[in-house]
């Protein structure tokens, strides 16, 4: 182990067989043009992720690295260590954890016990110290650059109250830390993303501006500004988002990059003229949370094998169906990541392209040089590809394509907007795909939703009532079954709820259910013959997941429909 501390990264990482030796050899090339961090080039190039060049420098100099560049800041972190102590030891705080009272320091030397026993003195007790090293010209940047502003939502709102706002140099990339409108957004984006929310929404009234999060699916208020705030607001989004500032009575598109908390952040943007001024919704992309690994889906253990059975077909269209916003990009990216090895051509075609993985070519759909989805599935097909994402199934022409894409032994992945994996049938019969051409060619469908998970500190447990065991399916004579409940406390802003789950219904194609599917047979068969076949639906997994005690029968009933189980 003495000798293997000593090894350069790059050799380190050959011989644990993340990087081949011509990998290597770009990358050299590379930092002799550029004179980057080796480390920070092999991930640049897409050859290792971040995760495995900080593990192998742990390994290495027994430490964990980050990096401070287009760094959001903690307001709460930047408020625990002041700026002379900063200076002092050649720290930076980078963000507080909450919920692990834990505070991650920057430091040019970690191994600095003095320094490390004088700021834990100064904390709050019970506050814990993680240090990650950074260069020291880093630390002395972001000490200039984050020190003495007002960080805080709050502390932004008063300074832009009692002082004058320039909107010209809104669109100025020279000193903007310096307008508190650059920091206002900076920190409403940081605030969103430690809440957890999904998208951030700017709402325009007649009198004032309404900022809403969607957290676990929910749309919470979090602040009401006056009205006068939001045209410098406005400008500074579109300045981030590389959008036409001039432009304010056309819809507009753009994407924002951020680093907080060490990781990198997208943001979708998308402007739209109201009647009240221009609406802002930002889809927040965050690449950790966008690829879950297959096993941690929370499919039941018969449920998980019969997806890995169906992914291991070699040809085939496999279908993830279910509404907006109901989880379907996640499923299909924990797919694609479970089977992305060197040995297949993965390519995609999405619109647009929301988390960028190694390996998989990516291409986004764009009507602008007429590239939709049927042409781009042509394009693709002439690419050598051995499995296929389309983004969505929407016309004639994109699911004719598609199919004619599996036909040929391809491998085909898309979503469908249905309310359940049977009833995709009849909605590719009414886009307009033969039954025939259906039969044999569809592995298998995923129907899913998210329903919010439990806050585990609060929870109650209650004993099931006479219509609770009816929609859980427990017979009247059963022994008395416990299910819980949503209560509220300070970790899930008094919700009851913290975080989301899927729940899921597998409907595999059998040769019985193809020979119904070409005969056009009526839903009431199919279901019958899916459920003889061992077919368990959406609302049978949502139950399962309430005996679970992991979120409740208001959650389930919520997303899918449970009269029927009253029946």
């Amino acid at each position: 182990m003495a000798e293997q501390a000593k090894l350069p990264l790059g050799k380190l990482l050959i011989q644990k067989g993340v990087i081949s030796e011509d990998q290597l050899r770009i990358a050299l090339i590379e930092q002799r043009r550029s004179s980057e961090p080796l480390g920070k080039l092999l991930i640049t190039l897409g050859f290792v992720t971040e995760a495995t060049v900080r593990e192998a420098l742990s390994e290495n100099l027994k430490q964990v690295s980050a990096d401070l560049s287009s760094l959001v800041v903690d307001a709460i972190a930047l408020k625990l260590i002041p700026k002379d102590v900063a200076k002092r030891y050649r720290v930076f705080p980078i963000v507080y954890e909450r919920q692990a009272d834990n505070l991650i320091l920057a430091m040019a030397d970690t191994s600095n016990i003095v320094a490390l026993d004088q700021i834990s003195a100064m904390l709050v007790k019970g506050i814990t110290i993680s240090t990650v090293l950074v260069n020291e010209s880093d630390i002395s940047r972001a000490i200039d650059q984050y020190y003495g502003f007002e960080l805080s939502i709050d502390g932004i709102l008063h300074e832009i109250e009692t002082g004058e706002v320039s909107y010209q140099s809104m669109a100025s990339p020279s000193d903007e830390y310096s307008q508190p409108m650059v920091r206002l957004i900076d920190a409403l984006l940081a605030d969103a993303v430690q809440n957890g929310a999904s998208d951030i929404h700017f709402e325009p009234e007649q009198s004032f501006l309404r900022i809403r999060y969607r957290i676990d699916g929910i749309l919470r208020q979090i602040r009401s500004l006056h009205k006068s705030y939001w045209p410098a607001m406005a400008v500074r989004l579109k300045v981030m988002s590389n959008m036409n500032i001039a432009e304010a009575r056309a819809p507009q598109d753009g994407r924002i990059s951020i680093k907080f908390s060490g990781r990198q952040i997208d943001f979708r943007a998308s402007a739209q003229p109201t009647t009240h001024g221009e609406n802002v919704v930002l889809r927040v992309l965050d690449r950790q949370k966008g690829i879950v690994p297959l096993d941690a889906l929370g499919l039941a253990e018969a449920e998980l094998n019969l997806l890995k059975l169906m992914i291991a077909r070699p040809d085939g269209v496999i279908l993830v169906t279910g509404p907006t916003g109901s989880g379907k990009t996640t499923t299909l990216y924990s797919i694609l990541n479970h089977i992305n090895t060197e040995s297949v051509n993965i390519m995609t075609l999405e619109d647009p392209v929301e988390y960028p993985m190694n390996m998989i070519r990516q291409t986004s759909v764009n009507e602008s040089v007429k590239l939709g989805f049927a042409d781009g599935i042509r394009s693709m097909m002439r690419q050598d590809p051995d499995i296929i994402l389309v983004g969505e199934i929407r016309d004639r022409e994109t699911a004719e394509m598609a199919f004619a894409a599996a036909m040929t032994g391809h491998q085909v992945y898309s979503t469908l907007h249905t309310s359940s994996a049977i009833g995709s049938v009849a909605r590719l019969l009414d886009i307009g795909i033969l039954p025939d051409i259906m039969a044999g060619n569809i592995i298998g469908i995923v129907a899913q939703r998210l329903v919010r998970r439990l806050c585990p500190h609060c929870k109650e447990t209650v004993i099931a009532d006479a219509i609770e065991r009816r929609l859980l399916g427990l017979a009247s004579e059963a022994p008395a079954v416990s299910i819980c409940r949503a209560a509220g406390c300070e970790r899930c802003a008094h919700q009851g709820y913290k975080g989301r789950l899927a729940i899921m219904e597998i409907l595999k194609m059998t040769a019985e259910l193809d020979e119904l599917t070409a005969r056009r047979a009526s839903l009431r068969e199919l279901k019958a013959a899916a459920r003889a076949a061992g077919f368990k639906g959406i609302v049978d997994d949502g139950m399962r997941r309430v005996l679970e005690g992991v979120t409740t029968l208001e959650e389930v009933g919520r997303v899918v429909d449970l009269t029927e189980r009253l029946a």
